[in-house]
């Protein structure tokens, strides 16, 4: 019959890409085909990876529904993930059915096997049920074929589950939607290729249908929306025509090339070429881009918008991803970046306060962390040259955030008593040993992060600083410059530490930068401890060096942050500080305040040891394996470090249009910047002994500099090392990167 030899076609596809989707080309790996989307996926502590299946900042995301990596049973197959890392929406489960209507539907718990990953395919073979499932996405829809077994041991089956929401079925679609935040919702449309025999509804929001017993295999498409089903039925009825799992993930496979292939790079082992493309995978999970024929739903009024021929983007957590993810998009799309602006000058207008984001998402802004460091991102953009959004309604919405918005971590208050004490006396307050909390806001688990607070907005108000000179508010300019000089309020000249004060002006006594301030030492700091927010002064270094005694102190104070040892057994130590692993010492590669500290050597005249810790670090802790993550990813905040350092440079101050040089493991980067700008990195004789830099010559001149500036290269160019095996101690030495302007 008809209906069988199409679904033939459908099973054949599933058994191929079961059997050889992630199988190597004979002659020429392809960039997406070094992705290895488990890398991971096995948390040292907190969070993992998961490997997930989306095309370049997509809405349609999925991974596979489980409890983790090594989880043994499924929970359903996905349909969509509305926000990073969170559990999949509208889940479904194949099944086969013997008995008669009413029946109870399985718990959504299928047992598996023979998992395939790819960023563009996946899939699975349900062993207990004998049921091979592929799957393929485009950006708003997706297809799936189920080959079900022809034993006659039942019929075939679909059950949707829909969590709080409401669906319905009609001949060979199911339709509905799932709230996913206040007022928001996503929706769905689904097809089916054959048409149910039977369909009702079950326990909870439920619904089964049920399909003739002599069909061995299924198709179904879908569409999402976040406007409507309607919606959802277009989105899906552009993107896919047909059931045909091999033209979608064909498709998907060209986008993925297409995004990865802007960086090219040579030599390296096949592994570091896996990590590294990997990494390059995630950094392009988020923000997914949300316009749907030239309309977008906000979670920050609740309304539908036209676009304006200029897409909308959301979910970020910028507190993680303005350190490198979004200086990595603007070197290789900066018209994407440009559009992830504009999306968060628009949230800001559309919200009720008018503040920029900070964890901006589908349904709206979560406020996540510590500080406002979307000023971070703008001031970043503009400093590099992009202009394509109105800087005055960017600098209004960052200022606001900042000034108007208490600084109390994840909040979205107006400022109040501890923001004012913050403008009188130039730091955050912390409690003293035994004092309550009575300040209304304070979050009880997160604490007041007095430390963290008060070196973050010192650094966000550098950052206005640079937006109000470049608006030509010149008086604004210069107390934003004076204020990001409040690190030095909390600085303490006895130990050469950041160190908590009370409200008398007083430090906090019997003092342990390891693991003093509680639960992720939120009491004073934030997920990391004393050692790491040591350095947390990325706009100016020059003066935490001056702070610290001079080149030699500040070195030496380096070296030490890797000896110190935990001083008590890892499973205590760990206990206080879970997101504080990736340990060397008392350093964490796990988490995002830590990234630009193996740079810091290049300020202070030893750029040598620079090359040696950003190579034994990515050694380390970046590799080819399910634990091959050292900490929380977060949506590519940590493997954009990853990308640059592989690279060889990294933006150590976003807001400064200028790179640190690392040490690159590959010989030869290809980066294209867009408008046919290349930028070429050469590093001759570059290998896992060969690490440190030799000489250099950056567009054809010599090059003495541990760093280079955003307008060497913004219309290409070529950096070239000499590598060698032992360092050479007087290669840029003398000529330490920029930091912040002086007071006036």
């Amino acid at each position: 019959m008809k209906t069988k030899r199409i679904i033939s076609t459908l099973t054949m596809a599933s058994m191929l890409f079961m059997t050889s989707c992630c199988r190597e080309s004979a002659t020429v790996r392809e960039p997406v085909d070094y992705v290895n989307p488990y890398i991971g996926n096995i948390s040292h502590m907190l969070v993992p990876t998961y490997p997930t299946v989306y095309l370049p900042n997509s809405m349609m995301r999925v991974f596979p529904v489980r409890s983790d990596f090594t989880g043994n049973r499924l929970k359903g197959l996905p349909l969509i993930v509305t926000r990073h890392r969170s559990v999949s929406t509208l889940n479904f489960m194949p099944c086969l059915h013997s008995g008669s209507v009413p029946f109870a539907p399985p718990a959504m718990s299928l047992g598996y096997d023979r998992e395939k990953v790819t960023p563009y395919r996946y899939g699975v073979y349900l062993d207990e049920q004998d049921i091979s499932v592929d799957y393929a996405p485009s950006h708003r829809s997706a297809v799936y074929s189920l080959a079900f077994p022809s034993s006659g041991e039942g019929a075939p089956c679909l059950i949707f589950g829909g969590r709080r929401g409401e669906m319905k079925a009609d001949g060979r679609v199911v339709s509905g939607f799932q709230p996913v935040g206040r007022e928001t919702n996503v929706y769905f449309y689904a097809e089916t290729d054959v048409a149910p025999a039977e369909t009702f509804a079950a326990a909870g929001d439920t619904l089964v249908l049920i399909y003739p017993a002599d069909v061995t295999g299924l198709g179904m498409r879908y569409g999402v929306s976040f406007i409507s089903v309607e919606q959802a039925k277009r989105n899906l009825e552009r993107e896919i025509d047909g059931y045909d799992v091999d033209a979608v993930a064909d498709a998907g496979r060209r986008a993925w090339n297409e995004a990865l292939g802007k960086i090219s790079v040579e030599g390296g082992t096949e592994n570091d070429k896996t990590v590294f493309y990997t990494s390059l995978y995630r950094v392009y999970e988020r923000p997914v881009m949300l316009s749907e024929e030239g309309r977008y739903h906000s979670g920050f009024d609740y309304r539908v918008h036209d676009d304006d021929d200029r897409p909308f983007y959301t979910d970020d957590w910028i507190w993680d991803t303005y350190r490198a993810a979004h200086p990595l998009r603007l070197l290789i799309d900066r018209r994407t970046e440009s559009d992830i602006i504009r999306s968060y000058i628009l949230m800001a207008g559309q919200s009720a306060t008018k503040w920029m984001p900070t964890f901006p998402g589908v349904s709206g802004d979560s406020r996540g962390m510590n500080s406002n460091h979307g000023v971070a991102m703008v001031a970043d953009a503009y400093a590099k040259g992009l202009r394509d959004f109105d800087l005055e309604k960017a600098y209004e919405a960052c200022k606001g955030a900042i000034e108007e918005r208490s600084l109390i971590p994840w909040s979205d208050i107006p400022a109040g008593e501890l923001d004012d004490f913050y403008k009188r006396n130039g730091y955050f307050p912390a409690l003293k040993p035994g004092e309550a909390e009575t300040v209304r806001g304070v979050h009880a688990w997160e604490k007041r992060q007095p430390i963290a607070v008060t070196l973050g907005t010192s650094y966000d108000h550098w950052c206005l600083s640079l937006l109000a000179q470049a608006l030509g508010r010149t008086d604004e300019a210069a107390r934003f410059l004076r204020s990001s000089y409040n690190f030095r309020n909390v600085f303490n000249p006895g130990t050469g530490f950041f160190h908590p004060k009370d409200r008398d002006g007083n430090f906090i006594p019997d003092f342990d930068y390891r693991t003093s301030g509680g639960p992720g030492a939120r009491d004073y700091y934030d997920e990391n401890n004393g050692y790491v927010y040591r350095w947390d002064v990325q706009h100016n270094i020059g003066e935490l060096i001056a702070l610290l005694g001079g080149n030699e102190a500040f070195t030496a104070a380096l070296e030490d942050m890797y000896d110190t040892p935990y001083g008590m057994s890892r499973w205590e130590f760990y206990n206080i500080l879970p997101d504080h692993t990736g340990n060397v010492g008392m350093f964490s590669m796990a988490n995002e305040p830590s990234l630009h500290i193996p740079y810091l050597y290049n300020y202070a005249g030893q750029p040598w040891r620079t090359q040696k810790r950003i190579r034994n670090l990515l050694e380390q802790w970046f590799r080819n394996d399910p634990m091959g993550v050292p900490g929380d990813e977060d949506g590519g905040g940590m493997t954009a470090f990853v990308v640059f350092s592989q690279m060889g440079f990294y933006p150590v101050t976003p807001g400064s249009p200028t790179y640190n040089i690392g040490s690159p493991v590959f010989s030869r980067v290809r980066m294209d910047l867009g408008d046919g700008a290349v930028f070429e990195i050469e590093a001759a004789g570059a290998s896992p002994d060969n690490k440190y830099i030799q000489s250099a010559t950056l567009n054809g001149m010599p090059w003495n500099k541990p760093w280079f500036s955003h307008d060497d290269i913004k219309n290409g160019g070529k950096l070239t090392l000499v590598m060698g095996a032992k360092p050479n101690t007087a290669w840029g030495v003398d000529s330490p990167p920029p930091s912040a302007g002086k007071v006036q």
